[in-house]
């Protein structure tokens, strides 16, 4: 077993330990529930269950078994030709900030990603960072990463989120030591 299939695990685990209830009961809680959409269930398990966003949405990805983890291999394309596609029309002008952020990350050592329809996911054993277009004017960096003070840059989000904070960056320019070295912050906590 990979170290992400390992990663699933422990985390479906975990998830039956927090509810109280095994996965096929769980799988049922879905089946009863009468919703088809990934995130109207996602938001429900959140709600009846207390689940982070996090884990309901492993959670939706096991009871619909779908592995939800890229839109490469569920449209039989190449990885490259997904973050073309994520890069294209209005949000071509942020590419090169998006190819910014990955040349820095490339620098640390190894990691997996993983392209989803609308951003990349960086990941070790972790998501450690989502990078993608947040508006048609800027790229979305998000960081998964604890105990860092918040900054006028450096914006917390709420608990439960993707990620625990997020950068934006309009310009390739803005791919600085401060942003890489809370890239590498969260890389080296991620595995």
């Amino acid at each position: 077993m990979g170290t992400l299939d390992q990663a699933r695990a422990t985390q479906l685990k975990n998830i039956e330990a927090k509810t109280g209830k095994s996965l096929a009961e769980l799988r049922s809680v879905i089946e009863r529930s009468g919703l088809s959409k990934h995130g109207e269930i996602r938001t429900m398990l959140m709600s009846k269950l207390g689940l982070g966003y996090g884990d309901a949405n492993s959670l939706v990805h096991f009871a619909l078994s779908s592995d939800g983890q890229s839109a490469a291999k569920e449209s039989g394309t190449s990885v490259q030709d997904v973050i073309n596609q994520i890069y294209s029309g209005k949000s071509a002008p942020l590419r090169p900030a998006h190819d910014a952020v990955m040349a820095a990350v490339n620098a640390f050592g190894p990691f997996e990603t993983v392209p989803k329809k609308g951003y990349v996911s960086l990941r070790r054993k972790k998501q450690f960072a989502m990078v993608g277009p947040g508006t048609k004017s800027r790229l979305e960096v998000g960081l998964n990463m604890k105990d860092v003070k918040a900054t006028s840059r450096l914006s917390a989000m709420p608990p439960g989120g993707m990620c625990q904070y997020k950068v934006y960056l309009a310009d390739p320019k803005e791919v600085d030591r401060e942003l890489i070295a809370w890239i590498r912050r969260a890389y080296d906590g991620s595995g």
